[in-house]
């Protein structure tokens, strides 16, 4: 709990940028294709990592990456990817950063498939929120059913650093998956 009284996830403590991020944008549902692209991207970055490194490092991934622009980001070349592995503001392994580039040309595949990728992300639990009912912390699943797969399915069209724990992850972000705990202020 912070000083205003209100019971949140207690995973977000009571550093600012956690608990903005807990308030204002974990599990609430996105259907901007832009807005999925930049999760997706800051998702497969944490990868091993804690979120909240992530998180600190966020304006310095938009600024890295164009803004999230999934197109200019699709085209990046070795060039590019050489400038952002000096880029001390963000995670500089080399695996994620080209991983960027090409789940970036596979995102645009996906949405010249579906029409866009909030069409087909949301297709997996047909376009409904699922809204879990646990308790505390412990309950927290780090993979379901449903992420396995959407995980299989994306390595299968080729996206990397998707697996599911990670995919779990970007679904709670994205609000696919509210798990708000029951007694949180944000649960809906």
């Amino acid at each position: 709990m912070k000083n205003d009284g209100k019971i949140r996830c207690p995973w977000c403590g009571t550093d600012p940028l956690y608990v903005k991020y807990h308030d204002e944008e974990w599990g609430v549902p996105v259907h901007d294709d832009a807005k999925h692209f930049e999760f997706l991207v800051l998702e497969s970055a944490q990868a091993g990592l804690s979120w909240l490194t992530v998180l600190r490092k966020r304006e310095n991934y938009r600024k890295a990456l164009d803004g999230f622009d999934v197109l200019k980001i699709s085209t990046y070349d070795d060039k590019k990817l050489e400038e952002l592995l000096l880029n001390p503001g963000i995670i500089r392994n080399r695996l994620k950063l080209k991983a960027t580039t090409t789940n970036a040309q596979k995102f645009l595949e996906i949405v010249r498939e579906f029409g866009s990728f909030d069409h087909y992300i949301w297709s997996f639990t047909n376009n409904k929120t699922i809204t879990n009912s646990f308790k505390s912390i412990s309950e927290l699943p780090a993979k379901t059913d449903l992420s396995d797969r959407l995980s299989k399915d994306m390595i299968k069209r080729g996206f990397k650093f998707v697996g599911s724990t990670i995919i779990y992850a970007h679904l709670q972000a994205i609000g696919v998956v509210n798990d708000h705990l029951t007694d949180c202020f944000r649960r809906l």
